[in-house]
């Protein structure tokens, strides 16, 4: 049996802020040797002066339980001659100041039921994975040629049973079929670290190395992983590295002393959020974050993480524009140790700010993200659709601004939880004028995010088309399927997603400016917006007209770019759709006149609040050539 206590070579890679698999060390493990089980158990705490091991096993008295000093950096052990699977703990910390704590291990496997709050030792070895052919799939995608669409899902909300959450399992059971139903890529998880209160949505965390009990045990979580990897669903989880709940149990002044947070209340409070920011410029603490993340990518085959609020990591927490140097380098630190993990894995940085490469490789000169969040053109086109189509031509340059900017970095354009909570109403009741105008509109909206370079991340209830907001602790709105305008919105969802995966124009090129050219960019008078999506394959373009006007237009003249005829191949004015059916029947024929800078032209119908897509229509010789090349 191996009872050796962490080696001085892992004590000094967690105290210089190297070590990245710390959860192997710290935290309670259960240590088999033959006939011999005992569980072993490791805290950080360089301000006690003493820490005692307390639990149902020894009725929570650790007079007789005292964790041993191995080095004078405050790394405690203690070994149990008994196997303490399944018990419940907490360390009794006594500190300098003869203070006593109770804190819950911060490297904890598993924990209480919320409100209960103890720690509960756990092994985390005994499930079976059956994703290997996702893993060995997935080293061989070129994430930024792919179509990325992400469902992001709260799992306490999404759907309950009788009133009450689901289990991981139950999750996977009615989740995984309805993501594959729709067409999503990948779910994206809102934080399942532990948590005390459920309207935090799990950002303020407690139990980092804890997935929370509140849904059943990690074995739950881990299949429902795995049987979104077995039906081809990536699973990112939102992660928050900048800040921590500041519950007694929990790792505000964890050892009587500062430890994991700032020791100034200017850097330390994050006074909008009522918690506590990790210091990020001691060694420790970034060990604690980086083995976190090896954590979850290691034991529950995480795919992506979402990182929550990078502004408040790249500057100084409460001052606006101050670099926080710590922070930058935390980043930069994090992204390598997790690409030397796994290369394919996806690093999306939550960043309201102009901070430059954010999504460039480190030796460049940037953060190493490969994905960033496109805040700005989030807020942009938010404000046009919320604004009265009259008053549009005014801010015109809102839907074209993104454009200036777009290749820059990696972009994912996101239509989060935040945009739907707090007052500012659902996606659908956002869109101004009469009930038909909010859901043609609405659809307008969803077509041309599809369109627009950049990968793709709605939050979930928006294939619904609810009209109240989230409502966090109740359920999403389902009974709405059972009338008419919502269950066209549903399909219409349906048959947009499958437009986005089956052109590759609208994916392989979103990083790069040739992926994309204006037709029409300035025609602020009918709000109508026109532009060319092309693939790796010059041939293999899309034709993409907006209309955010009520007006209807009959033969309307768009420019482009080759003679022959040209096909609508989606208009999300169909009646299907719950539309006026305003659509282009018929094959239309570009005429050898130039327009909008193009050589050829075609006239076609415009609907209103709609978006109408047209491809070339291929010869017969164009089409064998093309399907050989893309065999």
């Amino acid at each position: 049996m191996n009872t050796v206590f962490p080696t001085d070579y892992q004590l000094h890679l967690f105290h210089e802020g190297n070590l990245y698999e710390g959860y192997r060390f710290f935290g309670s493990h259960i240590l088999k040797g033959g006939s011999e089980v005992k569980t072993r158990f490791c805290v950080w705490a360089p301000n006690a002066s003493c820490v005692r091991l307390v639990g149902d096993f020894n009725h929570w008295n650790g007079a007789e339980y005292e964790l041993q000093r191995i080095n004078s950096e405050g790394v405690w052990c203690i070994y149990i001659e008994q196997d303490l699977c399944g018990e419940l703990y907490k360390y009794e910390i006594i500190t300098n100041n003869g203070e006593r704590l109770l804190k819950a291990d911060p490297y904890a496997f598993l924990s209480e039921v919320r409100p209960k709050t103890a720690s509960i030792v756990h092994s985390l070895d005994n499930y079976q994975w059956k994703d290997s052919k996702w893993l060995r799939n997935k080293e061989n995608k070129n994430l930024l040629k792919e179509p990325l669409l992400i469902y992001e899902v709260h799992l306490g909300s999404w759907k309950k049973k009788a009133g009450e959450l689901l289990t991981y399992r139950e999750l996977a059971d009615d989740l995984i079929p309805y993501v594959k139903d729709h067409g999503f890529t990948h779910v994206e998880f809102l934080p399942v670290v532990e948590h005390p209160l459920d309207i935090s949505w799990g950002y303020q965390g407690t139990g980092y190395f804890s997935a929370t009990s509140r849904y059943g045990k990690p074995e739950d979580l881990m299949f429902l992983i795995d049987q979104c990897h077995q039906n081809n669903i990536g699973v990112i989880l939102d992660w928050v590295p900048g800040h921590f709940c500041k519950d007694d149990q929990g790792l505000y002044r964890f050892d009587g002393s500062y430890l994991y947070d700032y020791e100034t209340a200017e850097d330390r409070e994050n006074w909008v959020w009522g918690t506590a920011n990790y210091n990020l410029a001691r060694n420790e603490v970034r060990s604690f974050l980086i083995s976190n993340a090896i954590f979850w990518m290691d034991k529950y085959h995480i795919d992506g993480f979402r990182v929550d609020a990078v502004s408040n990591i790249i500057y100084w927490p409460n001052h606006s524009r101050r670099e926080n140097p710590f922070g930058i380098q935390f980043l930069r630190q994090l992204n390598k140790a997790v690409f030397q993990y796994d290369p394919s894995f996806l690093m999306m940085a939550e960043d309201s700010t102009d901070w430059p490469q954010v999504t460039s490789p480190i030796h460049y000169g940037g953060l190493g993200f490969n994905y960033k969040w496109n805040m700005g053109w989030m807020n942009d086109v938010l404000a046009y659709m919320e604004t009265h189509p009259h008053e549009r031509p005014r801010y015109h340059n809102k839907m074209t601004f993104s454009l200036m900017y777009a290749f820059s970095e990696n972009f994912i354009l996101p239509l989060s939880h935040d945009e739907v909570v707090h007052g500012k109403k659902s996606l659908l009741d956002k869109m101004p004028g009469d009930y038909w105008q909010k859901f043609a509109q609405y659809r307008l909206l969803l077509g041309f995010m599809m369109a627009h370079p950049g990968k793709k991340l709605l939050f979930m209830g928006f294939e619904l088309g609810q009209f109240a907001e989230w409502k966090d602790k109740e359920e999403l709105d389902w009974h709405l399927l059972k009338y008419e305008m919502h269950a066209k919105t549903n399909h219409y969802v349906k048959n947009l997603i499958k437009l986005y995966k089956r052109s590759k124009s609208l994916y392989e090129l979103d990083h790069v400016s040739e992926g994309f050219e204006w037709i029409d960019a300035n025609n602020q008078n009918q709000s109508i917006f026109s532009f060319i999506r092309t693939g790796l394959e010059k041939d293999d373009l899309l034709i993409v007209v907006c209309n955010f006007s009520a007006e209807m237009f009959e033969d309307y003249t768009i420019g482009v770019p080759k003679e022959g005829t040209y096909r609508e191949i989606f208009n999300s004015d169909k009646e299907e759709f719950g539309g006026s059916n305003c659509i282009n029947k018929k094959v239309l024929k570009a005429e050898e006149k130039a327009f909008h800078g193009k050589h050829f032209s075609v006239k076609m119908r415009i609907p209103p609040f709609g978006i109408s897509i047209l491809r070339p229509v291929r010869k017969r010789k164009e089409r064998g050539e093309w399907s050989r090349k893309n065999a």
